[in-house]
């Protein structure tokens, strides 16, 4: 009996972390079938030609921020999934800092039921590690979890930073589970202490945000992260890696072998503080936009494997709330999930790093980071058959008011890129093909916990847990 294929993509030249070649992909009950020349695979109900483009793995963005429930007026899971369909990303990863925050098994339950219906592309949910959810990690990871979120500094939500002693508690409790705790790696101290000393003197410029949160305070943030990291065995990443200093404390790490991975955003890669002149509030991000000198060092880091993955931190707001005068109540962040890609095969096109670069940096990391791979993050048979379909030549211009999240104010407004997604598929199925969103695919996304498998976890110091010592001595 003949096998007979749901999709056949012929003509493209297919991409791994490690090589690029001229094949076809034929695709079955949603999963990559078999990869090879057209005379040995096998009919197909339908075929795609992509003559002259690229088949690259759908990336993995394992930080965005779709604001729902709370802020619906801000993005919800349809429209942030719908611009990430749009920017040739099949998967997403959603932070907690909702209203309410996603620290209860309730509230999860609830995010799910929201993200299920709506989303037009994959996700996972992280769940909030802090002071007073400490308790509840077993069943936020019963509820279904990517991973958890844990604030050192503040951040859009206002989500309280907890303790040095209650982060030590908090990797205790989950590095038996395996799972990774993604962290906002700023030290809350020095920040508060500084903005509200910059307040009374009067600097409500935007320059004053980045002068509230100088790079030490990623720098001491991330040590301290490691040591406890270290010290208990748990799992972490740094998200939104914005200086060269930090590197070193995560260099180091890495080099004793401490469990931390980190990514960067493109903000930090293409925006430095020479654009506050004219970006003013659209530019208020968290951690900020810094001084020029630091992107070089990032994409070293990215080069040399310091730096494992991009993300786009994506935040959206209102332009009301991005164009205020005063800095302190311009809402910080702004819309990425449909730009990433095009802005970074830009620098493929460039020469700055190779198409396979990019899909180890957008897609096959994050997917063995985050224990997806091999059903997600690469394109061989048995794997899900997410896919971007991108043409290294097309060229773009972002214009704000064309993007297809809720948010229409960005720093990218104006920019011209070179490489562009074509079609996006989603576990085979089209999510957005030919430039246009498939109707349909609303609600097709589902959640990736349930497919996740992390290696097994390395507790450490164990006996000097907070379980360990509220028991009763022995005799």
């Amino acid at each position: 009996m003949t096998m007979t294929a749901d999709l056949l993509i012929r003509g493209g030249k297919i991409v791994s972390p490690d090589a690029v070649i001229d094949a076809c992909l034929a695709i079955k009950d949603g999963k990559v079938f078999a990869i090879g020349d057209e005379a040995a695979m096998p009919q197909a109900k339908e075929t795609l030609d992509v003559r002259g483009l690229h088949v690259l793995p759908g990336a993995i963005d394992c930080h965005v921020h779709f604001r729902d429930p709370g802020y619906p007026h801000k993005e919800d899971f349809g429209t942030g999934t719908a611009a990430a369909a749009y920017g040739g990303v099949t998967t997403v990863f959603d932070m907690p800092n909702t209203i309410p925050p996603v620290g209860t098994k309730e509230v999860l339950a609830e995010k799910h039921k929201l993200a299920g219906e709506a989303a037009h592309v994959d996700y996972g949910l992280y769940g909030l590690l802090g002071e007073d959810t400490i308790a509840n990690v077993p069943d936020l990871i019963a509820g279904g979890v990517i991973g958890f979120k844990l604030y050192m500094g503040n951040t859009f939500g206002k989500i309280p930073s907890p303790t040095t002693g209650a982060m030590l508690e908090a990797f205790e409790v989950v590095a038996p589970t395996g799972k990774r705790i993604s962290l906002h790696a700023e030290t809350n101290s020095i920040m508060e202490r500084r903005e509200t000393r910059l307040r009374d003197f009067g600097r409500i410029d935007p320059l004053a945000h980045l002068a509230a949160r100088p790079a030490v305070v990623a720098v001491e943030a991330v040590s301290r992260a490691a040591i406890l990291s270290e010290w208990t065995g748990a799992r972490i990443h740094i998200l939104h890696i914005s200086s060269a200093a930090e590197l070193r404390p995560l260099r180091e790490a890495k080099a004793r072998g401490v469990e931390i991975t980190g990514e960067t955003c493109p903000q930090y890669l293409f925006l430095s503080a020479d654009d506050y002149a004219e970006q003013a509030g659209r530019i208020r991000v968290n951690p900020p936009v810094r001084e020029k000198h630091n992107q070089e060092p990032l994409w070293a880091a990215i080069a040399d494997g310091t730096i494992d993955l991009i993300a786009t931190d994506h935040a959206p707001h209102s332009t009301e709330e991005k164009t205020r005068k005063d800095i302190w109540t311009v809402d910080c962040g702004f819309p990425g999930v449909e730009t990433q890609m095009p802005m970074m095969l830009s620098e493929v096109k460039a020469g700055r790093m190779s198409i396979c670069d990019y899909v180890r940096l957008s897609a096959f990391n994050p997917a063995r980071v985050w224990g997806l791979y091999p059903r997600k993050g690469s394109l061989t048979p048995g794997s899900d058959a997410d896919i971007a379909v991108v043409d290294l030549d097309h060229e773009w211009t972002i214009e704000d008011d064309k993007l297809h999240s809720r948010s229409k104010t960005t720093p990218w407004n104006g920019r011209k890129t070179t490489g562009l997604p074509v079609h996006t598929l989603v576990r085979g199925r089209f999510v957005m093909k030919d430039r246009k969103l498939i109707a349909d695919a609303r609600g097709w996304g589902q959640s990736v916990h349930s497919i996740q498998t992390m290696p097994v976890p390395s507790p450490k110091n164990t006996d000097q847990t907070m379980v360990a010592i509220l028991q009763e001595p022995k005799t």
